[in-house]
């Protein structure tokens, strides 16, 4: 398997491969379209004055062009009837067409070096075939001839070609070493959260990663231990859930259990198997309680897009849910008092929403001493609606508040289990109000507890 180390590597040096032959090949084409024709002009320029020379001084002729090669030049001098003369360095290949010794012979000038074809990776400029020169005609007393030359560039640049390539070949080799050390720099970060991805599926989640860093690695190490703590909180809740249900299941059956072997014995008097017999009956009411808000939980983790949205009247939503607690009230002399305007209306799912009033008005309700009073105001804010149920309870500790919708948690468990509650109804109306895009909020002092819900009102959604 190729490590993401080799992959960056292999990537690099292959963009700079690609990039030095783009490069060249670029530089090729700019040789082509634009200094070869310069550079024929100015050979044609030196080999004029190279023939003014010699025609005027013929009996130096082999003297001056044997020091003009020595200068860096490779010179060819034929009449085209088999005097033919070499000077300087030889040339790679003699391809010179005999049609351009003829041209040249006539008085014409031979531009090789312009009319050299062009190729993407072989640069005319370094070629030194007898084709690849210049021509111009030649007169020594009688005779014609015709010189054709091209610069030698092994001698103009020997040196400084060995130089450049020197200074090429230990870039690279120093880029490639320094890269080397670089990768792992980048690479190995990516490394560390690749272990601590491994440690987290083995459910370690005490990680620590570098996240001094101020660029996108950096930042993505804060994301990860951000990741990983979140990670944490959500294992412990689900195994502190797990826990609670565990309790809260096995709490009532040992009761039943034990109550239903008690009721086994034949000799027991009829009033305690009565007695006992409505324990069980109770017992089994809190599991069947207890068991469909774990479903309606559950539904509601799955279902955040598939609830069924539709224009409710928020008083007669309420109203509906005061008359079906109303014995209740009776039963303890509450006194319920409604501040809701018939105006306001919501738009979200019927059945969920009786849920949400239901539950915090059956919990002020089980909560409240006799002869106390419920409030229950709603005002239309903007696009939002706002409910406010206030109650004149004795209020609940400021240390309790922060932990109200976690599920399972009771202020006196004691006097909850006893009532019948599963501790689920206050997350199960955090939950509802979420999907609905709301929010609900509890303040309370001795002198009563007050629930906030928010609700986008049905303005927000346009009508139907």
């Amino acid at each position: 398997m190729r490590t993401l180390y080799f992959r960056v590597f292999l990537i690099t040096m292959a963009v700079i491969f690609a990039g030095a032959m783009l490069g060249f090949l670029l530089s090729n084409i700019y040789y082509h379209a634009k200094l070869k024709p310069f550079n024929d002009e100015k050979l044609v320029g030196i080999a004029e004055q190279m023939k003014r020379f010699v025609e005027r001084v013929p009996e130096d002729m082999d003297a001056y062009l044997h020091n003009a090669a020595a200068l860096g030049y490779e010179i060819y001098l034929t009449n085209g009837e088999g005097d033919e003369r070499y000077y300087g360095r030889e040339f790679r290949e003699k391809d010179l067409d005999v049609r351009a010794i003829e041209q040249v012979l006539g008085g014409q000038t031979y531009h090789g070096v312009a009319e050299f074809p062009g190729q993407p990776f072989i640069s005319g400029f370094f070629d030194n075939t007898l084709s690849n020169t210049v021509g111009v005609p030649l007169h020594i007393g009688q005779g014609s001839y015709a010189m054709f030359m091209r610069p030698d560039v092994i001698l103009q640049f020997g040196e400084l070609r060995i130089f450049f390539a020197l200074i090429g070949l230990l870039a690279v080799a120093i880029c490639v070493l320094l890269f080397l050390f670089s990768t792992r720099y980048l690479v190995q970060p990516i490394e560390r959260m690749s272990e601590a991805t491994k440690r987290i599926a083995q459910g370690n989640y005490n990680l620590k990663l570098p996240t001094a860093r101020r660029d996108e690695i950096g930042q993505l190490a804060r994301h990860f231990m951000t990741m990983s703590g979140e990670l944490e909180r959500v294992d412990q809740a689900r195994q502190q859930f797990v826990s609670n249900v565990s309790h809260e299941i096995q709490s009532p059956l040992t009761s039943i259990q034990g109550f239903a072997q008690l009721l086994a014995k034949r000799e027991l008097p009829v009033d305690e198997r009565e007695h006992y017999a409505s324990v069980i009956e109770e017992e089994s009411r809190h599991l069947s309680r207890l068991s469909k808000q774990l479903l309606l939980l559950s539904s509601l983790e799955q279902s955040s897009e598939a609830i069924g949205k539709e224009r409710i009247s928020l008083r007669g939503h309420i109203r509906q849910a005061v008359q079906v607690l109303q014995w209740q009230l009776e039963e303890k002399e509450l006194s319920l008092r409604m501040s809701v305007p018939e105006t306001i209306q919501l738009y979200g799912d019927d059945v969920l929403l009786m849920q949400v009033w239901m539950n915090l008005l059956g919990n002020a309700v089980n909560h409240l001493p006799s002869g106390r009073s419920i409030h229950i105001q709603a005002e239309q804010r903007d696009d939002v609606v706002v409910v406010h149920i206030h109650d004149t309870g004795d209020g609940i500790p400021a240390e309790h508040l922060p932990f109200l919708f976690d599920r399972f948690y009771r202020v006196d468990r004691a006097r909850e289990r006893s009532s019948g509650s599963t501790g689920l109804g206050l997350a199960i109306v955090q939950k509802i109000v979420r999907l609905h895009d709301g929010t609900v909020e509890v303040s309370s002092s001795p002198e009563g507890t007050v629930f906030t819900v928010t609700l986008p009102g049905q303005k927000q959604y346009g009508s139907d």
